[in-house]
């Protein structure tokens, strides 16, 4: 069982590097100490529970993703599971790629209205 200093300084490490953040990112955007980044990142020290809620929503990850030890998948490319599930479902469905590519081209109340409709002509074929 590894340490939990070494465990939270690889999963920050892998979060910056996923959102293309630097310790002065850090610094710089979230107020934080110099030293004390320089610590959690080397892993001399653990941060504080409210930093790591902090650090965690700046990363865009969960809390745990942060201070629990689990396997890193260095080619996972999305963060998300949603995202993962959609562009799944579109690479596999490449006729529906045209409703994407339409969406992206209209007002988001427009897609809203669009939704409702389909989620109505759903709900008559369920």
């Amino acid at each position: 069982m590894s340490d939990y200093k070494e465990v939270f300084s690889r999963n920050l490490r892998f979060y910056m590097d996923r959102n293309n953040k630097s310790q002065v990112d850090l610094i710089t955007d979230l107020g934080f100490n110099k030293s004390s980044v320089s610590t959690w990142v080397n892993g001399s020290r653990l941060p504080r529970m409210d930093k790591v809620d902090i650090l965690a929503e700046y990363l865009h990850c969960t809390r745990s993703d942060l201070i629990e030890e689990h396997e890193l998948d260095e080619n996972q490319y999305y963060l998300s599971k949603e995202t993962q599930r959609i562009t799944n479902f579109l690479s596999k469905n490449p006729g529906h790629r045209v409703l994407f590519d339409a969406s992206m081209k209209v007002s988001a109340k427009d897609v809203e209205k669009v939704a409702k409709m389909l989620g109505i002509f759903g709900e008559d074929n369920g």
